[in-house]
Parts: C-alpha cells; sequence; structure tokens
C-alpha cells in the first residue's frame, strides 16, 4: 500500500462496546463498516450538497490486512484517500489505526464504481470529481 499522501482524510472514532466478538476483540466485519464509513465521511466532505443525490458510489471488491485486534473503547483513526481513478471506478486506500500508540490495525483497498442512482448504471467520473478526491481543485 503506497504512503498516505498529504491531502489523506482522516477521522477518529471509538470503538462501541456493540462491536466486540465472542473473542474480546473488535470483529472482522466491524472493520469493514469503519472502511466503508470513513469512504462516505470523505466523499461527504468533499461533494457539493447539491450534487450528492445525482451520484451513488458501490463497492465492487474489498481488500482487507487485519493486522492487529481493536477493544472496546480504545479511539481509533481512519485514513482514507483515494488511488487511481479510471472510467467508474476509484480505488481507495484505508489505515485503520489506534490513536494511543499509532499501532496500524488494518490496512484496506476498496474498489468503488460510480453510478447513477436513478438508472443503477456506472458513469464516469469527471476531472472534477478527481480534483475533489485528490484535493487539486484549480
Amino acid at each position: 500500500m503506497p504512503d498516505a499522501p498529504s491531502h489523506a482524510f482522516s477521522h477518529e472514532f471509538q470503538v462501541p462496546a456493540s462491536a466486540i466478538d465472542a473473542l474480546g476483540h473488535a470483529n472482522n466485519v466491524e472493520y469493514v463498516r469503519w472502511v466503508q464509513d470513513v469512504a462516505g465521511a470523505h466523499w461527504l466532505s468533499i461533494c457539493p450538497p447539491e450534487l450528492r443525490d445525482q451520484i451513488i458510489w458501490v463497492v465492487r471488491e474489498h481488500r482487507i490486512r487485519y493486522l492487529q485486534s481493536a477493544f472496546s473503547g480504545e479511539t481509533l483513526r481512519a485514513t482514507t484517500w483515494v488511488g487511481e481513478t479510471s472510467g467508474a471506478t476509484s480505488l481507495r486506500y484505508t489505515r485503520l489505526s489506534r490513536v494511543s500508540d499509532g499501532v496500524l490495525l488494518c490496512e484496506a483497498e476498496t474498489t468503488w464504481v460510480l453510478l447513477d442512482p436513478n438508472s443503477g448504471r456506472p458513469v464516469r467520473v469527471t476531472a472534477e470529481m478527481v480534483g475533489w478526491l485528490t484535493n487539486d481543485v484549480t
């Protein structure tokens, strides 16, 4: 996975007790939820409000490497950025780390597809959107 660029988006959150499984740590499904949550938060932070109902992102593929466990009450930092964008697809990278010691818990690569919400058909990611995603608005 590449290094996070300066325009990477991050947010912090606390691991809820409801995320803990029978083994006493956050269930792997929760990591997937957190990867998706930070992607959504990033998109909402950059997409103009008037365009939010006109396009929708869906997951084509997740590749996740679980490295360490997360536990109830810990504060985690989710950091995400977009790599290659081609046609209607965009590759997004995400890292989840523990705030208290900076330990990397999880890395993910997700392929997202941009859809028209009315037709359900893929639509090309525009140069303007790529600018939003890379914080390269000119």
